[in-house]
């Protein structure tokens, strides 16, 4: 009689999967070249400098223009990430490493420089006014009132902008 731990012998029909094994290991495609590795980290970098530019904004004159840089930078990073994705599937290689992560990050940064930016051009006037305000400030009550006058400008401003 023939126990489990039997093998059988060499040339022999498959034995019969178990629902409880792991399926056999598939082949693995051939690594991606290394001219797109390159272009997967070239985007990764890119989207990870788009959203270190926005984390890093401290100059309210200027915050427009780094929005609208970053907003490039990411948009450049996102079209060499999948158009890196792309190739190395058309060539039937493995993603390139770094290349899920820029795409993540790229779109990260992209929605984020783009609302910020839209921020920014939409109520720039606002915030221009607190940052004059701001300056100006010597105490903690006038800060606050600078803040109050913000949100109440804001809210404003969104009224006429034909929210409730």
């Amino acid at each position: 009689m023939a126990r489990y731990t039997d093998r059988p012998p060499p040339g022999s029909a498959r034995p019969p999967e178990s629902p409880f094994l792991p399926p056999p290991p598939r082949p693995q495609p051939p690594p991606a070249e290394p001219r797109l590795q390159q272009r997967a980290m070239a985007g990764l970098a890119l989207a990870v400098l788009s959203l270190l530019a926005m984390m890093l904004i401290s100059n309210q004159r200027r915050a427009a223009a780094v929005a609208a840089v970053a907003l490039v930078v990411a948009a450049v990073g996102l079209v060499l990430t999948f158009s890196t994705l792309s190739r190395a599937k058309r060539a039937k290689a493995r993603r390139p490493r770094g290349a899920v992560a820029g795409a993540v990050l790229g779109i990260i940064g992209l929605l984020f420089s783009g609302f910020a930016l839209l921020g920014f051009l939409v109520f720039g006037a606002q915030l221009d006014q607190y940052d004059t305000c701001m300056n100006a400030a010597n105490t903690v009550a006038e800060q606050q009132a600078c803040q109050n006058q913000l949100q109440t400008s804001i809210t404003s401003r969104i009224g006429a902008l034909g929210g409730s």
